[in-house]
């Protein structure tokens, strides 16, 4: 009993220290939502640890996510900011064009980035690390570990080819 009973509190000590660290370079960046999501993280793992609860919001939180990104997006639309005459102007320039390409490839990006990240878990600490350092370091904005593991898998595709 007092081997399981080490062995917890240095799961609990690793997962702390971690997490702590990360805590430290989001109030160091000032960046809040990494701040929020790392406290949210850390009262989820004391008070709910081991339940479905945190197994939920695993499988399921990107989806949440997206779904919420997505009503954010449609939200100008439902004000009236953005109207058919929007998207017909849009379509008369090359920013136009290439934002609907863009759109359309970071939507197969993502949906491959899912897959590799369900079938790879490996993988999604590097993205989660890659993320936080692009967020802290260069000033991005923590939406990029699926398109990023979409990246990586349309990358490692390629690879593939070359590498048997």
């Amino acid at each position: 009993m007092i081997t399981k009973n080490k062995e917890s509190v240095n799961v609990y000590s690793s997962f702390f220290y971690f997490l702590s660290c990360i805590l430290v370079i989001a109030l160091v960046a000032k960046n809040q939502s990494l701040l929020i999501a790392v406290a949210a993280v850390m009262i989820l793992k004391l008070f709910f640890d081991g339940t479905k609860l945190m197994a939920l919001i695993q499988t399921k939180g990107i989806h949440w996510g997206v779904t919420i990104i997505t009503i954010a997006i449609l939200i100008p639309i439902a004000t009236g900011q953005i109207g058919f005459k929007d998207l017909y102007e849009a379509f008369k320039t090359p920013v136009g064009w290439v934002a609907l390409a863009s759109g359309i490839a970071v939507a197969i990006l993502s949906a491959r980035g899912i897959k590799l990240m369900g079938t790879d878990p490996q993988v999604t600490v590097a993205l989660v690390m890659g993320t936080i350092l692009g967020v802290v370091f260069l000033k991005g904005v923590a939406a990029g570990p699926v398109i990023a593991s979409g990246i990586t898998y349309v990358i490692m595709q390629g690879l593939s080819y070359f590498i048997k």
